[in-house]
């Protein structure tokens, strides 16, 4: 990921290339706010120094966002995502991946009692295909209906025990918490960041990939 050459905004930085690939629900597809937390996002790690290539089948955003593509689809849940991942891993080739789905799989009550062993199984499938990425995966964030968010908060729960215990086993994977880092106030619809938000969404990935990175 370290190229030998330097940037010319910071001669004393080597210059880091990433190709990402967000992926996951509307909260990646950016629902209220076209480009979501990629924007803020390519900003941040842009001036930390890094190049930065979204990679993905979907596309959108605004015209100061360089590199509009994701994995972002409004609705699906973790199966959906499972179903088309290697697909997408084999023609895109990431090396990272930022990962926040779940969010719909608690809104329509789809057995919720096994969505962790469906990110399981949706993790095995990225390793399977990307032996070699580097894997995010977020918490989800909460949502405004009290008993749906008890919900969402055992699934979180279970997200990140998850992680360590893949961890344990030796793979690049890591938990980042955006549920503790949103509040009612930065999702409109109780659902859906708003600007703010997002902004929030990709501090904690900014955070996230440069520490680790």
């Amino acid at each position: 990921m370290t190229a030998n050459h330097q940037t010319p905004e910071s001669s004393d930085k080597p210059e880091r290339s990433l190709k990402i690939m967000p992926l996951g629900d509307s909260i990646t597809d950016g629902y209220f706010v076209p480009g979501g937390y990629r924007i803020e996002l390519w900003n941040a790690l842009t001036k930390q120094g890094y190049t930065i290539e979204f990679v993905g089948s979907a596309s959108n955003g605004p015209d100061s966002l360089p590199s509009r593509n994701h994995e972002g689809h409004s609705g699906w849940r973790i199966d959906e995502i499972c179903w088309q991942i290697p697909n997408w891993l084999q023609k895109f080739q990431p090396e990272m991946i930022l990962l926040t789905i779940g969010t719909n799989d608690i809104a329509q009550g789809y057995n919720i009692e096994t969505a962790r062993d469906r990110l399981d199984r949706l993790v095995e499938e990225i390793f399977k295909f990307a032996p070699k990425v580097q894997l995010f995966v977020a918490s989800i964030p909460p949502i405004g209906e009290p008993t749906l968010n008890l919900r969402v908060m055992l699934y979180n729960q279970n997200i990140e025990a998850l992680v360590e215990q893949r961890q344990q086993a030796g793979e690049a994977i890591l938990f980042v918490d955006l549920y503790s880092s949103l509040n009612l106030n930065d999702l409109p619809d109780g659902v859906h960041p708003n600007q703010e938000g997002f902004r929030k969404i990709a501090l904690a990935w900014e955070q996230a990939i440069v520490a680790a990175n």
